[in-house]
């Protein structure tokens, strides 16, 4: 299991990373050109993508959903270690036993 701060480290360590999604637009002898569509701000943006760029915005893409799995990653060790340091923490408690039986009906009166 990654520690935090080797995940942390790894996060600071992405330099180019784009969001967003990639559609074949069509073949050309160079290779597919692209249609990049990604939300900037509030606004939908769509770009065209030359076959020679397309690795680029590829790898890029990859990139992202890295950083994405590491920041899930950091999210559940550090929820684990909290969880863990509360409980540690904290004397059980008991609650009081509660019937399981039905309410009672409040009379129309």
């Amino acid at each position: 299991m990654n520690t935090v701060k080797s995940i942390l480290w790894k996060l600071g360590s992405f330099k180019q990373m784009e969001r967003g999604t990639l559609s074949v637009i069509r073949q050309t002898p160079n290779g597919p050109s692209c249609n990049f569509q990604r939300w900037d701000g509030k606004r939908h943006r769509s770009e065209y993508i030359p076959a020679d760029q397309v690795p680029v915005v590829e790898a890029n893409l990859l990139r992202y959903r890295e950083f994405q799995s590491l920041v899930d990653q950091y999210v559940d060790s550090v929820s684990q270690q909290s969880r863990q340091e509360r409980l540690a923490g904290a004397k059980k408690k008991r609650l009081p036993q509660t019937s399981a039986s039905p309410r009672k009906r409040k009379s129309k009166t």
